[in-house]
């Protein structure tokens, strides 16, 4: 069991890293984004804002009255 754990927590800290500033550059570039398409996200986005009638929304929840 100290073996499985030891192994688990070496590979979770091998994963950190830090970043210089003058490494961020690579990592600013646009072929290092989780989406590559953002004309395509941004129309995805006009389309459900037309279809839900409503606008915003798809990221973090806010406002309201706080009713559950």
């Amino acid at each position: 069991m100290k073996l499985v754990a030891l192994i688990v927590f070496a590979s979770l800290i091998s994963a950190c890293a830090e970043v210089k500033p003058w490494q961020r550059d690579k990592l600013a570039k646009p072929e290092m984004t989780f989406n590559d398409d953002a004309l395509g996200e941004q129309l995805d986005k006009q389309v459900y804002n037309s279809k839900e009638a409503a606008h915003g929304g798809g990221s973090v929840s806010g406002g309201g009255c706080g009713c559950n």
